[in-house]
């Protein structure tokens, strides 16, 4: 299950950051992270923390409700 979370909202991070026109690194960089970061949270390969959902919710300018609702349920 967690790892079809992690692809689920891998897929929305990617899905809002290519309505924004942004490459993977320029979100990297509005974010403080790392452009390889960024490619592993799209492919579903990282769980990402607390702080690093808020910095990729205000780099993408949506609530962090927003980013996080996936479209499945939790347990």
């Amino acid at each position: 299950m967690s790892d079809h979370l992690l692809e689920a909202f891998g897929h929305k991070v990617k899905a809002l950051r290519l309505a924004k026109n942004l490459s993977q690194e320029s979100l990297a960089a509005l974010a403080g992270l790392d452009r390889t970061y960024i490619s592993s949270v799209e492919r579903g390969k990282r769980n990402v923390s607390l702080i690093n959902l808020f910095k990729l919710s205000g780099a993408l300018e949506v609530k962090t409700t927003e980013l996080v609702d996936i479209g499945v349920a939790s347990d």
